[in-house]
């Protein structure tokens, strides 16, 4: 029997209008239709520019699409993230899908330990079991125990960069959006990295990442998505 998708994308088109340039349009893609299972990977590929980020921030429903459906599994009903209430897609995003963005925005003066655990918090853990697993993931992502009380404004990219991982990995979420989650990481904690994407993906999480390391995406990725395949007509 095949089990229905995690994820299920639908003739997905957007276009950015500039208002404040007299109303001029920018077609970013259209026509996009890919499924993502449980415990798979699918990575994003295509040039700079082709819109991958776009198609990214739209799952995440981040970016209003301009026609099709976005469909995902949730409280084990199907909801369409694209004609969705504002609250259900708030909803969907604090339970059911998990980012990783390529940059840290927090709130200033909070602690970095503290920035991971209140992701896990949100989904229902207690504070003190949430602070325990945020330490232990800063500490295999072998971020300094003297920054665990420091707020990351001040951390390098890379240090910034395992805090934004632990965040986005610390609850089990159905569904992943990876945006070039290792590219400010070293080797050894590109290779930390990558063991908890594939650990996410052995418990069954659907995984979609833009990843543009070849040796990160050979090892996370069942398979390439080509979305410069859908670049709109200008």
């Amino acid at each position: 029997m095949t089990m229905e998708p995690m994820l299920q994308v639908e003739g997905l088109a957007k276009t950015f209008v500039l208002h404040t340039q007299n109303g001029v349009s920018l077609p970013v893609f259209r026509n996009v239709d890919f499924a993502v299972g449980a415990g798979e990977c699918v990575a994003l590929a295509g040039p700079s520019g082709a819109g991958k980020s776009t198609l990214l921030r739209s799952l995440y429903a981040n970016y209003l699409p301009s026609q099709g459906r976005i469909l995902v599994r949730h409280r084990g009903e199907t909801v369409d993230l694209v004609s969705a209430e504002a609250r259900l897609q708030l909803e969907v995003r604090r339970e059911t899908i998990g980012y990783v963005s390529q940059f840290l925005r927090v709130i200033p003066r909070i602690a970095a330990e503290d920035v991971v655990a209140e992701a896990a918090v949100a989904g229902g853990t207690a504070p003190a079991d949430a602070l325990a697993a945020a330490r232990g993931l800063l500490r295999r992502l072998n971020l300094p125990e003297r920054l665990w009380s420091v707020p990351p404004a001040t951390f390098s990219g890379g240090e910034q960069q395992r805090v934004n991982i632990a965040r986005g990995l610390i609850r089990p979420f159905p569904i992943l959006l990876l945006d070039e989650p290792t590219a400010s990481l070293d080797a050894a904690n590109r290779q930390v990295a990558v063991d908890l994407i594939l650990e996410a993906k052995a418990r069954g999480a659907a995984v979609v990442a833009i990843c543009h390391d070849e040796d990160v995406r050979s090892v996370i990725a069942d398979r390439l998505f080509d979305v410069s395949s859908y670049r709109a007509a200008a």
